[in-house]
């Protein structure tokens, strides 16, 4: 009965939040209340795929949902990216049948990499995608090391571990046992000698301690890794991405699989590449993955079009707290031909919890603006004056503040030079969106 009952009130108050635009976790939180081990309790589809980590879980698993419905499975994931426990109740039991069976081939779920053993408790995935796993929200999650020790509990003996070959502390997963299948990327036009950023996370082996080298690096720590000591190091990938053009966008899987990029950044190379294994290990041909991914736009926002005034601007939406997010963004502006104008705001720290703690912004190389293209930068939001101190240590030389969003849009409507990326996060995005016409 009380099964029952939980099922009846998700779906109800799920409907409830449709109308209202919320409500993506609610439903599955007074269903837990209702009936705690509900989640035990239904029966689910052959295919439980998880992702998780610290950057890419989103963009992953939308494109791992486009994959497999191209491949003509059933495929039921939460959308509106509510990854704690509750969220997945709420999706579980919103597409459950009274008799709590899952209508669906795939259940797809994206797991906040902190309460990944909470949401696993009742629970295991068939296939378990760590995306990566470094520095990111310092106040919430302390250090890399403690959020690996956090997800290691929501392993299962039995579940099929799908690692990013090339991140030194998420390779050592496949210390558990388990199966593992692993992405990585070859040494390409994108690689460097050695790890680049402001911070070196991968100086030393997350094993033992000791100094590890690097025969190459595609950004930050992630490359091909060696420990001087235990012999931990990079595993040869079971699906590779062997060859990558950002200039002409163009990527190719295995050697012989050709995706059009649509964004051309490294980051996007490592979120199609776990994608494409996660599906073709559930079945799916290469030829269907690579035709869905070529030229995909993702739909969750995290890089968008507009146009202000007579500029044509791209909205970058990197993760506050997390340093290499914006690395990633900022090399993608720093990679561009063209004269443009940075706008980088900071208005709000966090969508979860309040803090004014900016430490984060020391651990971002802003110095990758400092490039003869970039003809201005524009430090906005609540937090510009941070920006500003940070910026004062940096060799960009052509930046000023203008606090206000809605000012430092006016200014840009008529003071632009030539084309405009916006770097900011999902919590102030909105706020330079009210003030532009988007595209698309």
């Amino acid at each position: 009965m009380r099964k029952l009952l939980a099922i009846l009130v998700c779906k109800a108050l799920r409907f409830v939040g449709k109308l209202v635009g919320k409500g993506s976790s609610l439903p599955g939180k007074y269903a837990l209340k209702l009936c705690p081990d509900i989640l035990r309790r239904v029966e689910l589809p052959q295919h439980i795929i998880a992702v998780t980590g610290s950057n890419g879980k989103t963009s992953t698993v939308e494109m791992i949902a486009a994959i497999l419905r191209a491949g003509g499975k059933t495929v039921v994931y939460n959308e509106e990216g509510s990854n704690q426990i509750e969220g997945v109740a709420t999706l579980v039991l919103s597409h459950a049948t009274l008799s709590g069976r899952v209508r669906a081939d795939v259940l797809l779920i994206e797991s906040d990499e902190r309460y990944a053993a909470r949401s696993f408790k009742f629970f295991h995935p068939t296939e378990f995608v760590i995306t990566n796993l470094y520095r990111d929200q310092l106040t919430r999650n302390g250090h890399p090391e403690w959020v690996y020790d956090a997800i290691l509990p929501a392993i299962h003996p039995e579940t099929k571990l799908i690692l990013n070959a090339d991140d030194p502390l998420s390779a050592c997963f496949a210390r558990s046992g388990n199966a593992v299948k692993w992405f990585g990327l070859e040494k390409c036009s994108v690689s460097q000698d050695a790890p680049s950023g402001v911070y070196h996370d991968g100086a030393h082996c997350p094993v033992c301690r000791a100094p590890m080298v690097y025969d190459f690096a595609h950004y930050n720590h992630i490359g091909a890794y060696r420990c001087t000591a235990c012999g931990h190091a990079r595993p040869t990938p079971d699906y590779a991405a062997t060859a990558v053009d950002l200039d002409g966008g163009t990527l190719t899987l295995d050697g012989d699989v050709t995706v059009q990029l649509a964004f051309r950044s490294i980051y996007n190379v490592y979120n199609i590449l776990a994608a494409y294994t996660a599906c073709l290990e559930c079945g799916v041909a290469a030829e269907t993955a690579a035709e869905t991914i070529s030229g995909y736009v993702l739909k969750n926002g995290r890089v968008q079009t507009f146009r202000l005034g007579g500029h044509h601007g791209t909205l970058l939406t990197s993760k506050h707290e997390n340093s290499i997010a914006y690395d990633t963004n900022l090399r993608y502006v720093a990679s561009a031909k063209e004269a443009c104008t940075v706008l980088v705001i900071v208005d709000a720290v966090s969508r979860k919890y309040f803090t004014s703690e900016t430490s984060w912004l020391w651990d971002i190389d802003f110095d990758l603006l400092a490039a003869p293209h970039v003809k201005q930068v524009i430090l906005s939001g609540a937090y510009s004056n941070d920006l500003a101190q940070r910026f004062s240590y940096s060799a960009v030389e052509n930046w000023i503040v203008t606090p206000d969003i809605a000012a430092a849009a006016a200014q840009l409507k008529d003071g632009c030079i030539g084309e405009l990326y916006v770097v900011t996060c999902f919590s102030d995005r909105d706020k330079l969106l009210a003030h532009v016409e988007k595209e698309g």
